[in-house]
Parts: structure tokens; C-alpha cells; sequence
């Protein structure tokens, strides 16, 4: 069935701002999640790219609530007093009781305020919270399950701030909790148990059972008895809060069937394109990083530089080492196949495909070292080059043109041809940089075994496996991530599970083309919001509603499709996916975060806020049309191998950059955006609706 589309889900704004705003002075805000200022996975990223946004949003009432970790603390906060004189005393209260808690600011952009709550020096009170816990909710946490007790205590610590922090307020306050996954969840819960005066917002980023289920090599029916009570917190919290919110349709399907309730609204996942856009210059930037590719390549194929560096293809794949789940197991058959169509066809298209995943390594290997380390070629060069130089200053002095036959002397063919031997190698270039520790069980490795793939001379396709994150001070690699990413030509992800999908956005921003799936929360919110998504780079793979063959032949046909484009459309297409930037900017995304804590006031707090909901009209949203210029790959009338393509040298080809931009400007339209007003205003904005959109200009 295609996706269902939820009232609260539609078409984005593109490029006007968004100015509402509502009467928020005596609201506060407290974001409360285990990733703030700890960096565990995803939702790390969302905090901290999101905290601008809100920041600006709510000022000094916005807080975030972690816990502590003095190794992130060093680094990532400043410790401050608080400024605020009813948090001041929430605070001083609790530490008075026998609690750790600090506040201070994350230095992150937008420097929000955060309070880090010590969980270990509360651990005396596990066991009676947990008793407590089974009394109200019939809810039981195993004492092996180390995670699940940060759980209890976490959620326990953050109901006691903000009924302290309730307590503590002359005036009946007006409190907005915003929970991020099961970990944080338990304190939604104990909100409504114990009715404070708080409107709470829940969103998961990805169930528990989802996660477990498209997980491969889990023992799922054997872990059932350590995963059960946490599927409870997380259904508890789902079904408690005033409103529950995912980051994307797949998941929002998810929930529904597996959490048993359907989202108030879709959060889609967002980022400051600000901190990755380079204005105009980010093709420069692009070649700029992938010279520093190609310098790697160099090294890890030398004494087998047997193909051209600028007819060279950079594909990645990267993110945690989940076999199937990251799409790695139908990559590497889509490679095995793209090997044997670019070879029957005689292609001159050399493809590098990288793994970018963590594993278990013991030291670099050392073939890999060798390439990096042999300077005598390059040395060889420079000195023949001063030689040759030398030699042709001597004879323009006197008068007399080159004889060329005379200018490179024994010696000199001497120590060339001793560097040529110095540079072979009698094995073929290693697949893994590094030396792992479990090579014979290695999931990456053992595919490669079987499709045979290993780097040799007749191969089109070569495969890097680099089975650590990136870093600029790697002796290998010393590239950060987004360098590498600008670097590379494409981007493959064919996630079978990924309720949203980071890496293709970061693509997407820095405009290189990716490959998703329709199974993650990024293709299919760009399949809904643009027409051909192809056209602009975003390939979507279909693995929900065909086979893993049928899958892998598609993916297969994307990669062959894009090894056919040549130069001038791969720029071309690059321009197009980096106009697609402002769809994943939170300055439009970060509206759906504002109009769930928007109902999620006007259901706590029916007195003073209201929310009318109201149906969107047809002409609401937008999508992307497909660009009337060039098409952005050969079409099926050309040669059907890769080729250099006529229409790199055909001026008569039509393609305006700026005229393309703008008509898609115009092709964007303003959000359907849900209506809130303070109702002490109601009366007066009543006036301001028009369309389905309310306005509160002030």
C-alpha cells in the first residue's frame, strides 16, 4: 500500500521566512533526551542542530535536561550559574535532598542552557523507584539490564525537576516537557501520574521492536525477556503524552502498529544548511577534496595505477556496521554486477567504492602503510625535473633550442627506471586498510570473498573497506567526514531500516547525489516533495515493495546510469541537489517541532491556548517539478555503455543555471502551518485566518 498521508504531514515551505509568533513570555520549555551533550547516536545530531532554532525561539526559557557525564562536561559545557531564580532554587533544592545536578551552557550554536542530572550518585534510591514503577505501571526492570536502570533513575530525577521546578513558581506556570525516546520517557510518564502542571511532547525516532525485528543477526525470540520492559516504558510514554510525534511516515507506521497509537504529527529531521553551505563555491570545494582522494588512491593502489584517475568514480557508504540493516550486503551484489556490465562494455569508467564503517581492528595494514610511506617516486621525479630544468635554462642562454634527445642522460633513465621497480608489487592492492580482528567472521570481507572483487588489474569496480570513522589526523586518510563527503561523486545507502537517514541529508547539503531507499524516512520524504527525485540527484530504491533481487538489479541500473553521465551533467546535477538544501534546513523543518509543543499546550492548558486544526487545501504544499534543461543522465537513445557523452562539447544544449533556480523558486509554496493563538488574543486574531493560515504578526 503507498504510504498514508497524516493531516499534520505536508508539503514544506521553501524559501520565505516563516514569521508567526505567539505569546510564549510565560511558557518554559525543558528538551529532555540521554543525548544531550552525550553523543550516543542520531538524536545527538538532532539535538544539537536543532538548538539554535529553539533557542531563538523561546530565550531564556529554553532549557535542556541530560545527564551527566563529566568526560562530555570537559569539553562540551560550561558550568554557570543559574540565571534563572526559580530554577536557581529547583536546583539548590534538589542538591540539598541528595541529588548532582548542574547547569550550564552546551557550547553548540545557539549556546543553549542545559541542567545535567548525575544518575550513578542517585543509584541508592534504584531499587525503591523501580518498586515504585511496579506499583503504578506494573512495569518491571530486570537488575541486569544496566540501560534500562539509567532509564529509571533518568526518569525518575527528571519528574523530580520539573515538579520542583513547578513548586517553586509564584504563578501556576505553563511547563512544556519534550521527551526524546524510551530512554527519557519514563519521566513523561510519572508527569501524568502524578498530574503536574506540565504539557508533555513524546518522539521516537525509532521503535524498539522495529529496531530489533529488521536487526539480522539478533536473537530476537531469545532477547524477548531483555527488551519487554523496555517496548512498555516506550508504549507508556507513547500513549501518556498530550502528544506523540515521529520523524518520519515509515515510522509514524510503525508506531501505529507497533506502539498502538497513531502520531499527532511528523517531525522530519532537519539541519543548519548554514554550517555546510559554501555559497557558490561548493564545486570548487568538490574538486578541491577530491584532488586529496585521489592522493589517497594513489598511495593504496600503487605499483596497480593501471586506470585514470580523472575517469575515476568516488561511491561511499557509511554509518554503523549493521550489515543488512545499512543496505552494505545489497551494495556490494549491486557492485559485483556494475563490475561485469562495465567490463563487457569495455567502459574506461573506473568505479572506488569506500565502506565507512567502525569495526574491531588491532593496527593499520601494512600494504596500505607502504603506499603512503614510498616517497622515492616522487623524489625521483623532482630530482629529474630539476635536472631536465637545468638543462633547458643552459641551452635557451646560449642561444640554441633543446635537443631533446640529449636532455635526459643515462643516470637519469638510471634512476627512473629504479623507482618503476621500487613501485611494483607483487600482490594486489588490500580491500580493508586496517588489520581486523575478526577477518574470517567479518561480514564486509566474506561478501567480497564470494563476489570477487579484490582490486585486480581487470577489475572496473575496486572496494576500500576503512573500517574506522573518519579524522584529519589519520596517517592514512586524514580527512574529516564532510571533507570526504564534498569529495565523493555519490552517495549509497539502501537502508532496509532507517527511520530517517543523516547521510543522505549531509549529501544532499553539500550537493552530492545519493541513493536511498523508500524504506528510510529521507527517501520517502523526497519522494513526496519532489516529482522526479532522480532529476535532482535523490535516487530512490525500492526495497519495500520488491524483492532483494529485483532491488539489487535497480540499484545496479542507478549505478550504471550514473557511470554514463558525463562530466558537465554530473556538475549539473550536483547544482540541482544543492538547491534542494533548504527543504532539510530547520528554519522550515523546525516548524513542525513548534506546532507540536503548540498542541501539545492548547490539550494541557484548554484555558489559556487554543490550536484549531483545519484541513489543508489542495493547493498547499508543493513539489519539485522535473527541470525542462538537460536531463540529468544519457538518455536511452545514446550509447547504451559508458562513453564520453557528445553533449559534454555541445554548446547548443540548453541549460541556464540561475533561469532553472528560479523557476524552482516559484515552484515552492508556503506550508500549511497549524494554527495557535494565546486565547487572550483569540478574539483579535480571529480576523488573521485566511486560507488555512493563520497569521500573528506583532
Amino acid at each position: 500500500m503507498p504510504l498514508a498521508r497524516s493531516l499534520s504531514v505536508t508539503s514544506l515551505s521553501g524559501l520565505e521566512e516563516w514569521d508567526e509568533e505567539f505569546d510564549l513570555e510565560d511558557a518554559v520549555l525543558f528538551e529532555i533526551a540521554w543525548e544531550v551533550a552525550n553523543k550516543v547516536g542520531g538524536i545527538y545530531t538532532v539535538i544539537q542542530t536543532k538548538a539554535r532554532l529553539t533557542s531563538e525561539e523561546w530565550g531564556e526559557n529554553y532549557f535542556l535536561v541530560g545527564p551527566y557525564v563529566e568526560s562530555n562536561v570537559r569539553t562540551q559545557v560550561e558550568l554557570i550559574e543559574p540565571t534563572n531564580p526559580v530554577l536557581k532554587r529547583t536546583i539548590d533544592k534538589m542538591n540539598a535532598s541528595g541529588c548532582k545536578v548542574y547547569f550550564g551552557r552546551w557550547l553548540i550554536e545557539g549556546s543553549p542552557y542545559v541542567i545535567l542530572i548525575d544518575v550513578a550518585f542517585t543509584a541508592w534510591s534504584l531499587d525503591t523507584w523501580k518498586s515504585e514503577l511496579w506499583d503504578l505501571c506494573d512495569i518491571g526492570v530486570p537488575w541486569f539490564d544496566r540501560e534500562a536502570n539509567d532509564a529509571v533513575l533518568f526518569g525518575f530525577l527528571t519528574v523530580w525537576l520539573l515538579g520542583e521546578y513547578a513548586a517553586q513558581c509564584d504563578e501556576p506556570p505553563h511547563i512544556v516537557a519534550h521527551f526524546h525516546e524510551w530512554l527519557a520517557g519514563l519521566g513523561l510518564v510519572l508527569c501524568r501520574q502524578r498530574q503536574l502542571p506540565v504539557a508533555t511532547v513524546f518522539t521516537t525516532h525509532a521503535t524498539l521492536l522495529g529496531r530489533y525485528l529488521c536487526a539480522g543477526n539478533v536473537d530476537f525470540y531469545n532477547k524477548l525477556a531483555d527488551i519487554y520492559h523496555r517496548y512498555c516504558l516506550e508504549r507508556a510514554a507513547a500513549h501518556c503524552a498530550h502528544v506523540f510525534t515521529t520523524v518520519s511516515q515509515i515510522t509514524a507506521i510503525e508506531a501505529e502498529h507497533l506502539l498502538k497509537r497513531k502520531p499527532d504529527i511528523v517531525t522530519p529531521n532537519g539541519l543548519n544548511v548554514k554550517k555546510f553551505s559554501a555559497v557558490h563555491e561548493f564545486q570548487n570545494l568538490h574538486a578541491q577534496s577530491k584532488n586529496r582522494i585521489q592522493e589517497f588512491v594513489r598511495g593504496h593502489f600503487y605499483g596497480h595505477m593501471d586506470f585514470n584517475l580523472d575517469k575515476c568514480l568516488f561511491l561511499f557508504i557509511a554509518g554503523r556496521y549493521e550489515f543488512s540493516n545499512k543496505g552494505a550486503d545489497i551494495f556490494l551484489e549491486a557492485l559485483a554486477r556494475l563490475n561485469y556490465l562495465l567490463r563487457v562494455n569495455h567502459s574506461d569508467v573506473t568505479v572506488i567504492a569506500f565502506f565507512i564503517m567502525p569495526a574491531r581492528t588491532n593496527n593499520f595494514n601494512v600494504e596500505t602503510l607502504k603506499g603512503f610511506f614510498l616517497c622515492s617516486t616522487e623524489d625521483t621525479a623532482q630530482t629529474v625535473k630539476e635536472r631536465f630544468g637545468k638543462k633547458l635554462y643552459e641551452s635557451l642562454l646560449v642561444g640554441q633550442l633543446p635537443d631533446v634527445s640529449k636532455m635526459l642522460d643515462k643516470e637519469d633513465f638510471t634512476i627512473m627506471k629504479r623507482a618503476i621497480f621500487a613501485t611494483q608489487r607483487q600482490c594486489q592492492p588490500p580491500v580493508c586498510t586496517h588489520n581486523m580482528l575478526e577477518d574470517s567472521s567479518d561480514p564486509i570481507l566474506n561478501c567480497v570473498r564470494r563476489i570477487g572483487l579484490f582490486n585486480s588489474s581487470s577489475d572496473r569496480v575496486k572496494i576500500i573497506f576503512h573500517p574506522e570513522f573518519l579524522s584529519s589526523t589519520s596517517p592514512l586518510l586524514p580527512m574529516d567526514y564532510e571533507e570526504f563527503v564534498r569529495g565523493c561523486h555519490l552517495g549509497v545507502f539502501p537502508s532496509y531500516y532507517e527511520p530517517w537517514g543523516y547521510t543522505p541529508a549531509e549529501c544532499t547539503v553539500m550537493g552530492i547525489p545519493s541513493i536511498s531507499t523508500n524504506l528510510s524516512g529521507f527517501g520517502c520524504f523526497m519522494e513526496e516533495h519532489i516529482a522526479d527525485p532522480s532529476a535532482y540527484g535523490i535516487y530512490i530504491l525500492d526495497r519495500r515493495f520488491r524483492g532483494v533481487d529485483e532491488s539489487c538489479n535497480q540499484l545496479t541500473s542507478f549505478l550504471f546510469q550514473f557511470c554514463k553521465q558525463s562530466r558537465r551533467q554530473r556538475i549539473i546535477q550536483r547544482n540541482r541537489t544543492e538547491r534542494l538544501s533548504d527543504l532539510l534546513d530547520w528554519r522550515y523543518l523546525g516548524r513542525y517541532y513548534i506546532s507540536a509543543r503548540h498542541m501539545a499546550l492548547a490539550k494541557a492548558f484548554p484555558d489559556t491556548f487554543m490550536y484549531e486544526l483545519q484541513e489543508p487545501t489542495s493547493a498547499s504544499g508543493f513539489r519539485y517539478p522535473r527541470p525542462a534543461s538537460v536531463p540529468p543522465s544519457p538518455a536511452l537513445s545514446r550509447h547504451s555503455s559508458p562513453h564520453h557523452s557528445e553533449a559534454e562539447d555541445n554548446d547548443d544544449e540548453r541549460y541556464d543555471e540561475d533561469l532553472e533556480a528560479e523557476k524552482d523558486r516559484v515552484n515552492i509554496r508556503q506550508p500549511y502551518t497549524l494554527p495557535f493563538k494565546n486565547k487572550s488574543s483569540a478574539v483579535h486574531g480571529a480576523n488573521g485566518i485566511t486560507d488555512g493560515v493563520t497569521s500573528e504578526k506583532n
